[in-house]
């Protein structure tokens, strides 16, 4: 038996509110270009809309003119989509909250996860939206899930609850360890000023 191994996703499709609706709060709101426009090919009654989320995939909505913008939380039982993250720099997310005020956007305010901060609201049929913005850069050659993985190590190691920023500063520093070379025989933390 053997795997059907996947590298990323290729894109998510969201039964979405009327055409004008999805539009306006795919492109107005986060500003996602509209890229591609064409009939749901499985129900011509409805429409499907080509989002592109700043990464070159896609997020793509069924619209559909009986299904009205209401903004109501959305309840999903299990098995469906409890929410949708994506991601925003941090000069973004500073001005997110100003800016879903603008708009008049129900939201959480910023809720701090230790390593990253989030803010959630509602799209126009009730699905939970969430701005996520890590509080680091991982390093040169490593991944965001790289560092989380190794940050995962180190709180298990240390029986702490959940990952927190000195998790993460310490994982960044043993990933670098493994991965840089140096010409110093003793990499271990020194005081030069001692």
């Amino acid at each position: 038996m053997r795997k059907l191994q996947v590298q990323g996703v290729h894109h998510i499709t969201l039964l979405g509110a009327g055409r004008e609706a999805s539009i306006d709060f795919w492109e107005g709101v986060l500003g996602m270009p509209f890229v591609f426009d064409q009939p749901n090919l499985d129900n011509p009654g409805e429409g499907h809309l080509y989002f592109d989320p700043g990464d070159g995939r896609l997020i793509t909505i069924f619209t559909n003119e009986d299904r009205v913008a209401s903004g109501r939380p959305k309840r999903p039982a299990p098995g469906e989509v409890h929410h949708i993250a994506f991601a925003v720099s941090r000069a973004v997310f500073t001005q997110a909250v100003e800016r879903l005020d603008e708009r008049r956007i129900s939201h959480s305010g910023v809720k701090d996860r230790g390593f990253m901060d989030s803010i959630y609201f509602r799209e126009p049929l009730g699905l939970l939206i969430e701005l996520a913005s890590y509080k680091f850069e991982p390093p040169m050659g490593s991944s965001h899930a790289d560092v989380l993985f190794e940050a995962h190590l180190i709180r298990v190691e240390r029986g702490d609850y959940a990952i927190a920023e000195i998790h993460v500063a310490d994982a960044i520093e043993r990933i670098i360890l493994r991965g840089q070379r140096s010409l110093s025989e003793d990499r271990s933390p020194k005081d030069p000023y001692a």
